[in-house]
């Protein structure tokens, strides 16, 4: 399952969440610029098609791959943590799961050491 999720996370989670972040963060905060409402709108659309399958499964599981932590739950807490930099996080908010889930793997000592060390684009 780890695998699995790895490649919906490479193939589907991270193509949406990599505009919001660039239009959503990037253009607006960092490069002074006026954002894509477009390109917004339809990944912020998608990405909650992605978050309806997310919260299916962890409907049933702690975590994506199971009731152990893996991979494929620390490989999606980049992306997560630059979401919640954005005016969208709040996306999430209809998926009670997924945010249980992400809570839980942002409040483990390790991924908090490297959000500490982790700089964004500023």
């Amino acid at each position: 399952m780890v695998d699995v999720w790895l490649d919906v996370e490479s193939q589907k989670f991270d193509s949406v969440m990599l505009p919001i972040i660039f239009q959503g963060l990037v253009i607006p905060v960092y490069m002074g610029g006026t954002s894509d409402l477009k390109v917004l709108e339809e990944n912020l659309e998608k990405l909650k098609e992605i978050m309806e399958v997310y919260e299916e499964r962890l409907s049933k599981s702690k975590y994506l791959a199971g009731d152990f932590i893996s991979l494929a739950d620390i490989s999606h807490f980049p992306m997560v943590h630059l979401l919640h930099e954005t005016p969208y996080a709040s996306v999430l908010d209809a998926y009670p799961h997924v945010k249980a889930w992400i809570a839980g793997v942002m409040d483990r000592p390790t991924v908090k050491k490297v959000i500490g060390l982790m700089k964004t684009f500023g």
